[in-house]
């Protein structure tokens, strides 16, 4: 076929993978929770064969243990610094279109080939200007906005005053992922200080690739190329969902909403976590199914030891999109109780300890009337964790059992400045389900060829078929959308 019989054919091609990709972008936003986006980061830290090594390092941070600080020398001449890492979220209306914009801009969330990068943050205003009077109507009605920096802030102020407490005069510093204060703020912050000796403490009790290991993505990222945070010595704690203090605390919260109750011996507890994408389990070996499962075990048995022995489940909430989640899905498990002649049901947001979106329109709005109307009719809700007491002061005990742990990057090896967690107690504390691991492997990439079990992969490949089936259309019958707007017609 002459040269310039196959030009036009190129333009039509290009012209339809660019609308293709626009088109595909617009639809899986709209399949998309308002309030679920920053769980949908598909980067898989660890891998599937080595999620139960564990070392005895972590172990004694997550394990209860009952420790005397008061006249124990833990700092010495150093500067203390805690990090907390959370999603953040849009504090007014005004910030709804921004926070998503910052949601969408980032590549783990809307993942485009290398190709069409530059659509990036087009693409990101687009979707999130169309999203935006959809999520402002869920954030209009939890009071016009998230109360997490608050909550968080709090959290902050009294794990400072806890670690001072115990002889730690630490700074505690808050860092978010898509609003303020950022993570990279709170970094900036942290460098001004002078801290010598950083935890970065995530405030997600159980372990994902796409919360805490998204954050410390965002970390490794930061940490790379600045020399000061390469010689800073810090560490990780991964996870805290086992620590004596946070199950008792959970307990407590139980307990007391349980006699809120005319009959508490009657009612189902039930547990409602954050679900993810079961591929994140199956095929990334995210450990945060187990995690939770042993958490959720963990405060049943500290309940019967308080001789509360109630029936109990455990459910999974906030699932969007055509991929297959962890189950069971909280709505469809509300239904099935109800219809089994379950009358008064306890929610516990299990996998939150701060009061945001999920718990204060999710649970107390949707899963609460779809509760009703199934037939149930006692309903009660556990607040989140907050700034409780014992909570904040496990917390505290938690810092301070892993400076011990601290150890420094080594400069002088490059190595070191390619991951987070290349030696020593880094890599020891990020979870060490990995205990060889020298770099984080990259996302999981929604746009590869291959035969792999991502739904994603398969989206994208129906999607090229449709794109192929449309440019074929176009050429044979000259009806299509291309002729219509005039692009072929130009060429011959």
């Amino acid at each position: 076929m002459p040269l310039h019989h196959l030009l036009p054919l190129l333009l039509a091609l290009i012209t339809v993978l660019l609308h293709a990709s626009l088109i595909l972008l617009v639809i899986s936003s709209f399949l998309l929770g308002r309030s679920t986006l920053g769980w949908f980061e598909t980067q898989p830290l660890v891998s599937e064969q080595l999620l139960n090594r564990r070392l005895l390092s972590v172990e004694a941070l997550v394990t209860p243990t009952v420790q005397d600080f008061s006249d124990t020398p833990l700092i010495g001449d150093d500067k203390i610094g805690v990090l907390l890492l959370n999603l953040g979220g849009p504090e007014t209306l005004e910030d709804v279109q921004p926070f998503l914009f910052n949601l969408f801009a980032d590549p783990d969330i809307i993942r485009l080939p290398r190709l069409f990068s530059f659509l990036q943050k087009p693409l990101a205003q687009f979707v999130s200007v169309l999203r935006a009077p959809k999520s402002k109507e869920g954030y209009a009605s939890i009071g016009g906005g998230s109360p997490l920096r608050r909550i968080t802030d709090a959290q902050a102020e009294e794990l400072r005053k806890s670690l001072w407490s115990k002889n730690v005069p630490a700074k505690v510093y808050v860092g978010m992922r898509y609003w303020h204060p950022f993570t990279e703020e709170a970094i900036e912050q942290i460098k001004r200080d002078g801290i010598t000796k950083l935890v970065v403490l995530p405030l997600y009790p159980q372990f994902s690739i796409s919360t805490s290991g998204s954050s410390l993505r965002l970390l490794e990222s930061i940490f790379r190329d600045d020399e000061y945070l390469v010689n800073m010595q810090h560490t990780v704690i991964p996870s805290w969902y086992q620590r004596e203090g946070y199950i008792k605390a959970m307990t407590n919260l139980i307990e007391k909403e349980l006699k809120g109750f005319d009959c508490p011996e009657e009612v189902m507890i039930f547990f409602s976590a954050h679900g993810v994408p079961l591929a994140y389990v199956e095929e990334a070996g995210d450990p945060y199914k187990a995690e939770m499962e042993e958490c959720v075990d963990l405060i049943m048995e500290e309940l019967e030891k308080r001789k509360i022995t109630n029936a109990y489940t455990l459910a999974y909430q906030s699932r969007v999109g055509p991929v297959e989640w962890l189950k069971p899905y909280t709505d469809e498990t509300i239904i099935e109780l109800g219809k089994k002649g379950v009358k008064s049901l306890l929610a516990v947001p299990i996998s939150f300890v701060s009061e945001h979106i999920e718990t204060l329109e999710e649970i107390d709005v949707e899963y609460k009337e779809l509760a009703l109307n199934s037939g149930i009719e006692k309903w009660g809700r556990v607040p989140a964790l907050g700034t409780e007491t014992t909570f904040i002061s496990d917390l505290a005990d938690a810092v301070i059992e892993s400076l011990p742990y601290v150890g420094a990057m080594a400069v002088s090896n490059l190595e070191a400045r390619q991951s987070l967690v290349p030696l020593g107690s880094v890599e020891e504390l990020l979870t060490a389900y990995d205990s060889q691991r020298r770099e984080l492997p990259p996302p999981v990439i929604v746009w590869e060829w291959g035969w792999t079990k991502s739904a994603e992969t398969w989206n994208g490949r129906a999607a090229m078929l449709a794109v192929l089936l449309l440019l074929f259309l176009e050429v044979t019958t000259g009806e299509g959308f291309l002729h219509q707007w005039g692009i072929l017609p130009l060429f011959r």
